[in-house]
């Protein structure tokens, strides 16, 4: 369970900061690699397959905090970052256009990075050693 905390926060982290990187990156990877790439990187699957993965990733994280630590100070805006990129690859762009979604992809990217780093201080802070190696 400790070795699968430490992992799934780190996952978690990792696949946030990928969505924020494939959101922001993605269109100058395309506008200099056009002719040279086979897949479309702006691809809506592509969101999809990222959110797709992320949000079990992050519910086991944060479920493996929260029955390790005993603290939800973090779930609420885990909850309220994961919802805001799901609405965002849903209906983000269709309703607020690209740089709408962008921006809840921005924003639920954050609250999820953030959620998982609280998880980690709240780890510190009561000398836990589940994300000790």
């Amino acid at each position: 369970m400790i070795k699968t905390q430490l992992r799934s926060d780190q996952a978690a982290m990792t696949l946030s900061i990928a969505c924020l990187v494939h959101c922001f990156f993605a269109p100058s990877v395309l506008i200099l690699g056009s002719g040279y790439l086979a897949v479309n990187l702006g691809d809506e699957l592509v969101h999809e397959f990222i959110v797709l993965i992320a949000v079990p990733v992050s519910v086991l994280a944060l479920y493996l905090g929260y029955k390790n630590h005993k603290v939800s100070t973090f779930i609420p805006s885990a909850a309220l970052g994961l919802a805001l990129l799901i609405f965002a690859v849903t209906f983000g762009e269709s309703l607020w256009g690209e740089l709408g979604e962008k921006g809840l992809t921005l924003f639920g990217s954050f609250l999820v990075a953030y959620s998982h780093f609280r998880n980690y201080q709240v780890c510190k802070a009561i000398n836990c050693n589940c994300h000790d190696k």
